[in-house]
């Protein structure tokens, strides 16, 4: 009986288990890639209705606007591309300034070295000395300047201009 029972159980294993779970992922994945495909192909023809672009934002309220609005909406629009133009001139003259005051800076720092440099080569020069008079030059000044001079009486000027004596008043 043994054999039968083993026999019978071998037939029924297969019966019992039904398909493999092998053959779920093989059906189901080429079902999703299909239904990803369809829906992205839909979407992508119909992107325009899910996305807002500016234009056409700005297309559709410029048509519900009068011509006078239309108009001066315009000029706003041209001023400003005239600033973004005017502004992005005036960064490139920054830019060319900045280059230039750069470009100045390091010959200045050259020259700073240069100086440096020559400045640390040459001594610098201490008082000249005076040279020594001689005896017969030294003599009439030594005496010109004890008989020559004698003490002012009176108001002296020191700057050059001329002094006016005023009255004489009478001391106590």
């Amino acid at each position: 009986m043994d054999l039968i029972d083993q026999a019978a159980a071998s037939d029924l294993r297969p019966l019992l288990h039904g398909p493999s779970r092998r053959t779920l992922p093989v059906l189901v994945l080429p079902l999703v890639l299909v239904g990803s495909c369809a829906a992205g192909a839909w979407l992508w023809a119909n992107l325009e209705e899910f996305v807002e672009t500016p234009e056409a934002r700005d297309a559709s309220s410029t048509m519900s606007l009068s011509l006078e609005d239309r108009m001066s909406l315009s000029e706003i629009k041209w001023a400003q591309q005239k600033a973004g133009d005017e502004i992005a001139e005036l960064n490139r003259q920054i830019d060319a300034q900045r280059d230039d005051l750069k470009r100045i800076l390091d010959q200045i720092t050259v020259l700073t070295s240069r100086i440096d440099s020559l400045q640390s080569l040459t001594p610098i020069p201490s008082a000249a000395p005076v040279p020594p008079l001689s005896p017969a030059r030294a003599a009439p000044s030594v005496a010109r300047k004890h008989f020559g001079r004698s003490k002012p009486q009176g108001p002296v000027s020191v700057g050059g201009a001329p002094v006016i004596a005023g009255p004489k008043t009478a001391e106590p």
